[in-house]
């Protein structure tokens, strides 16, 4: 039995991971952080298409891989249909939780909370036209959050003053769901709630990620199966708390990829 491979250009997709892992608790997991390039929403998207496929054919080549998931919404608008002409194996992408916001949104107005790349590109229009005609989307895209999450990670503190002056749109306007549309935003909800408050339902992508994930596979586990998880990383290595996160995760080894 191959691994769940994930990756993203940072700690974000632990997000989805966490999600899958708790689907499908007897699995092996490998887990790309492509430091190096990160953040992927800031990217121009030839080179982030040809950068990803690059690197997951190369993770491919060192171990047997049942799935790939790109961890990343930024990535996942640009890289699905490109990897997955170029590897024989299932990819599973991230989408934006627009469709279940709309759903939700009493008011008819929901909140997309995104990188810049992901809330301008056509594929979150679509997704708004198809999901959520009735309602008002009010996108807010933020590269600085995404730092934050990391320097969350890297155990330095990350304050409600600091998230005030991004998420200032949103108190105008008042969406009353918004959907975290980077992997990396929820591991920042517990902060984000506190500054829309608790009227605002805050979702993401994750549990319909693993639904997904644990669908392709067959849903039920082989008899005998057992759970290791290996990370890697291109560029710096994760902060010594971000480490200590990382064994918490239940990752075995914390290495360099080349």
């Amino acid at each position: 039995m191959g691994a769940i491979l994930l990756f993203d250009s940072g700690l974000g997709g632990l997000t989805i991971y966490q999600h899958i892992r708790q689907a499908l608790p007897n699995r092996r997991y490998r887990y790309l952080a492509d430091n190096a390039r990160f953040p992927y929403g800031e990217l121009a998207p030839d080179e982030l298409v040809q950068g990803c496929v690059d690197l997951i054919r190369a993770q491919m080549a060192e171990e047997p891989i049942d799935l790939v998931v790109i961890a990343c919404n930024s990535a996942s608008t640009l890289v699905l249909e490109p990897l997955r002409a170029a590897i024989d194996c299932p990819v599973v992408g991230v989408v934006p939780a627009i469709k279940p916001a709309a759903a939700m949104s009493h008011r008819k107005v929901i909140g997309l909370l995104a990188t810049p790349g992901t809330v301008r590109r056509p594929y979150t229009d679509e997704l708004a036209a198809q999901f959520a005609a009735d309602c008002e989307l009010v996108r807010l895209g933020s590269s600085e959050l995404v730092w934050l999450a990391e320097q969350k990670l890297a155990g330095q503190p990350v304050s409600c003053s600091q998230l005030e002056p991004i998420l200032g749109e949103f108190l105008q306007r008042q969406p009353d769901v918004v959907v975290l549309g980077c992997t990396h935003f929820p591991l920042l909800r517990e902060e984000i709630g506190q500054v829309l408050g608790p009227q605002v339902r805050l979702i993401d992508s994750g549990a319909a990620i693993a639904r997904r994930v644990s669908q392709l596979l067959g849903g039920e586990e082989k008899e005998g199966a057992v759970f290791a998880a290996s990370f890697f990383h291109t560029g710096e290595a994760p902060a010594p708390s971000a480490t200590v996160y990382l064994r918490e995760q239940g990752f075995s080894n914390v290495e360099k990829w080349r």
